[in-house]
């Protein structure tokens, strides 16, 4: 039986051309405009809700909860803190492509074990703006270890909030770099004042939303697949 395969050098060209397609100096493609601090910016961090004191009302009687806050929002969804990033994520109809892809790479146990991890998540958009049948060809059961290195590229062990990232960058003289799962570097910038992530070809993509909590760690929504090396 003849199998049709892709090498994984082509894999890899199809990668870094869509990585490089989005590296513009200041912004990302227009599509998808590179956030600043302070616009186009959605944050993970949750806000203070007030209920009032409790009030009796056709028998029920409800609490006060000064420190209730709401859930925050992916995808329409909301994000349990108490739940796994693969369950949160199943939940995000903007990240139902990322979860197709942990569920044929075999990590759904992996990042619904305790972790902690951080892990920037790429959108269906994000998907989308691979070249024309990478993702296809990724899915496919004999590209498994293709598909591994390249999700695992946007994992990095413990837990990295925004907070600490920045941080990082500060201490590095404007450039953090963090070791993923898969072993190769990612580099962490700021532009802006938005947070923004390199790969080992140069390409670029934008965190778009921060700091979403999960059980087991910590999510950033970001705007571009990461493209490692897969040679």
């Amino acid at each position: 039986m003849i199998r049709a395969t892709i090498s994984a050098a082509a894999l890899t060209l199809s990668l870094a051309g869509t990585a490089y397609a989005q590296s513009a100096p200041a912004q990302p493609a227009p599509a998808q405009p590179a956030p600043t601090a302070t616009t186009g910016v959605q944050t993970g961090t949750t806000a203070t809700v007030n209920t009032p004191a409790g009030t009796a009302q056709a028998g029920v009687q409800t609490t006060t909860n000064a420190n209730a806050t709401a859930p925050v929002m992916v995808g329409g969804a909301p994000m349990l803190p108490t739940a796994t990033i693969v369950a949160n994520a199943s939940k995000a109809s903007n990240l139902s492509t990322l979860v197709k892809a942990v569920q044929a790479a075999g990590l759904t146990a992996t990042l619904s074990g305790p972790g902690p991890f951080t892990v920037f998540a790429p959108t269906n958009e994000a998907f989308g703006r691979l070249a024309p049948g990478t993702l296809d060809t990724l899915l496919k059961p004999e590209q498994k270890a293709s598909l591994t290195k390249v999700l695992t590229y946007h994992v990095v062990p413990g837990k990295l909030d925004s907070a600490a990232l920045k941080s990082q960058i500060e201490a590095g003289g404007g450039t953090a770099t963090l070791t993923t799962v898969e072993g190769q570097p990612i580099k962490a910038t700021l532009e802006n004042g938005a947070l923004v992530l390199t790969d080992v070809g140069g390409g670029k993509s934008y965190v778009t939303q921060y700091d979403v909590p999960q059980s087991n760690g910590v999510v950033h929504v970001v705007n571009g697949v990461l493209a490692p090396k897969l040679g």
